[in-house]
């Protein structure tokens, strides 16, 4: 199996087998996209399909070959410890309820944790045949072209992008997040790795997620972080395994930390 990488010629080995193995998982979910699939609930009541955990397993399968001591934790198939200090987080469908009613917006989300830092990230929605992937110190890039973050530096120029808002509305952020909304230019509800992409490419201005586990934005972290944004949660701490996350260009990023606390 090629990796492809919209034209780029020379890619280090870490991301080379991370893409091949998202291209291989978006090859199994392409094959179950818009199919009578059996939905089942896991015990928070998210679904669950057999195209998730084809995938995932598949993507185990892909970076096992090419770093067979590397332990992975993935959202369907849970830890599975290895023999160094290195491991992937994965998930396989980000965006299983879209991808479950035929909206082409999921992704598969890969991502590697060295020492406790996300070293490399890659993030490919295959029903748009989109990529982007980063590795630490190279950039980012969108189908083998860098992206950058905007460079809008005024919270009234900004777009933000949220996911449900039934999750805000359940937490003590819902009325920092209406006062977000009157300071902000524009709002739409893209959610997940969409949204975040749409950060990353300069396309909008920051992201919230009010609810998330570390394989929902393990890859976004360094996507961003490559492409001069910030990552943090809530309360600016730049955890992936705190539960929230503040996904921007970094120009605003303060300033939306600070009303979220207020």
């Amino acid at each position: 199996m090629v990796a492809r990488f919209g034209g780029c010629s020379s890619v280090d080995p870490v991301l080379h087998a991370a893409v091949t193995a998202a291209h291989a998982a978006g090859d199994i979910a392409l094959r179950y996209f818009k199919t009578n699939l059996t939905v089942e609930l896991k015990a928070d009541r998210t679904p669950v399909t057999r195209a998730d955990r084809e995938c995932e397993a598949r993507i185990i399968d892909v970076l096992h070959t090419h770093f067979p001591d590397h332990g992975f934790l993935g959202e369907e198939l849970g830890e599975q410890p290895g023999n160094t200090s290195a491991r992937w987080i994965i998930d396989p469908i980000d965006g299983t309820k879209n991808f479950i009613r035929g909206i082409p917006f999921f992704a598969t989300l890969i991502a590697l944790e060295e020492d406790g830092e996300i070293t490399a990230g890659v993030m490919y929605a295959p029903a748009l045949d989109d990529l982007l992937y980063a590795q630490k110190g190279q950039g980012t890039f969108a189908n083998g072209k860098q992206v950058s973050v905007s460079e809008v530096a005024q919270l009234q120029e900004a777009m933000l992008i949220h996911g449900g808002l039934n999750d805000l509305k359940a937490r003590p952020c819902w009325q920092p997040f209406l006062r977000l909304i009157d300071a902000t230019a524009r709002q739409r509800g893209f959610g997940d790795a969409l949204g975040h992409s749409l950060v990353a490419k300069g396309l909008a201005e920051v992201a919230l997620e009010p609810e998330i586990k570390p394989w929902d934005v393990a890859a976004t972290k360094i996507l961003i972080a490559e492409a001069g944004g910030r990552f943090s949660d809530f309360a600016g701490t730049p955890s992936i395994y705190t539960g929230d996350a503040v996904i921007s260009n970094g120009r605003l990023h303060d300033e939306v930390v600070q009303l979220l606390q207020g």
